[in-house]
């Protein structure tokens, strides 16, 4: 495969880009609620509501992977399969007072919500500033 792949333009390993690693943290019982809120008050905790069968939410969540360059030491990432956790996904919408949407990023920080976007907004907010 390896001749037939570089005559007719395969791309070897060393061609491949090496995908960025995001420090999700799987968010998958209404008792972590409770764990961010009280890490929120340490540094900002981030969710990323995904929702698996839509379009728009895999290129906003890759837009956003791609973008992200937080350590591990400024924030917290939970991602939330909302499909696959929905009494979850509720939760976190009466836990933190906005109303559901897909895809969605929330910011906590001292125990509450700070800034919220969802769709292709979520890729404009400067997480930066909530650091």
């Amino acid at each position: 495969m390896g001749v037939f792949n570089s005559l007719f333009g395969g791309k070897g390993n060393k061609d491949k880009k090496e995908e960025k690693a995001i420090p999700w943290i799987a968010l998958y019982s209404i008792e972590q609620l409770e764990e961010i809120v009280e890490k929120s008050l340490s540094k900002p905790q981030f969710i990323f509501k995904h929702s698996t069968t839509c379009g728009i939410s895999r290129m906003v969540i890759n837009m956003f992977k791609s973008g992200y360059d937080l350590s591990e030491n400024q924030a917290d990432l939970y991602y939330l399969d909302l499909h696959r956790y929905r009494e979850v996904s509720n939760e976190v919408g009466y836990k933190f007072q906005v109303i559901h949407q897909s895809p969605q990023l929330l910011v906590i920080k001292n125990g509450s919500t700070i800034a919220h976007a969802s769709h292709g907004a979520i890729t404009e907010v400067n997480l930066q500033q909530y650091i």
